[in-house]
């Protein structure tokens, strides 16, 4: 896994909602990364996953597993305030616990994952294929002194200053729609192609200092869809250019050349959140499952 594994390879069809007697339910929920292996479920590791899903099973007293589905798929030790997942209930047991079951929920998981919100989806909602956009911010720090030890968990420290212009011109270069082959770890079947909508880097001051050495360089990455290390591996090329060490063309150059560069790192997944995941209109949600189940390709491909 990676920052997101959602490769919009082809997928069998499938129904707009959940089988005959079921119904769809939406979790709106956020986890602090560091104690957890990813998200998804993996034999004899601690995943979001399998805590959320044990703790449903627990609190509806109920001899079946339910799986859940989520908007993308977080590696070790990345963090999440907006997350989204999905699961099917059968109506019989919805009716039955719906009205308490995010405060059950909430007494039973552990404290570095919280679900804030619980409710019946509407017609042709699927969690990973709906979404429009995924949102994700990286934290990093630059003051010589290393970060504050009350966000070690989610900043990461780089030991040289960065120049924000000069990041945030390599970022224009990243926008669109492309192959980022160079920045994602290939899976078989799958395409790279991802339409990078939003990259920019803010200096947000952190509470105690009014400086800029005291403040934070934050990266908001927003796009369709985020292949493996996508994220990680953008900030990495981007940090390259902004502490002098490589020209603000490198990305770009990067990109085009459509295979890893061993230049670039893909950097400690802790600086890493997931902040927000998009839909559109109610009325858009179905037609939008459909069209990200098909394979991508550029155009003139």
């Amino acid at each position: 896994m990676g920052d997101e594994v959602n490769d919009c390879a082809e997928q069998p069809p499938v129904k707009d909602g959940p089988a005959d007697g079921y119904v769809r339910i939406r979790l709106d929920l956020a986890y602090q990364g560091a104690e957890f292996s990813g998200w998804a479920r993996q034999r004899g590791r601690r995943t979001v996953q399998e805590e959320i899903e044990t703790a449903l099973q627990i609190v509806t007293r109920s001899a079946e597993h339910y799986p859940l589905t989520v908007a993308g798929r977080t590696d070790a030790g990345v963090h999440a305030r907006g997350q989204v997942a999905h699961v099917d209930l059968p109506v019989e047991l919805w009716a039955a616990h719906g009205e308490k079951l995010l405060r059950r929920l909430a007494g039973r998981l552990p404290a570095d994952v919280r679900i804030y919100r619980v409710a019946e989806a509407p017609y042709g909602f699927d969690a990973r294929f709906s979404a429009i956009w995924r949102r994700y911010a990286y934290r990093v720090a630059d003051h010589p002194g290393g970060v504050d030890p009350l966000l070690r968990g989610h900043v990461l420290w780089h030991d040289r200053p960065l120049d924000i212009e000069r990041m945030n011109a390599a970022a224009k270069l990243l926008l669109g729609e492309h192959d980022f082959a160079a920045y994602c770890k290939k899976r078989e079947g799958a395409t790279t192609i991802r339409t990078l909508l939003e990259l920019h880097w803010d200096r947000v001051p952190v509470d105690g200092y009014a400086t800029q050495e005291g403040s934070l360089a934050v990266a908001t990455v927003r796009a369709d869809a985020f292949c493996h290390n996508m994220v990680r591996a953008l900030v990495g090329a981007m940090l390259l250019v902004g502490d002098g060490h490589r020209p603000v063309e490198f990305p770009g150059e990067v990109l085009a050349g459509g295979v890893r560069n061993s230049a670039v790192n893909v950097i400690r997944p802790y600086g890493l959140t997931l902040e927000e995941v998009g839909y559109p209109a109610d009325e858009l949600l179905a037609e939008r499952n459909r069209a990200a189940r098909r394979m991508r390709t550029l155009p003139g491909t």
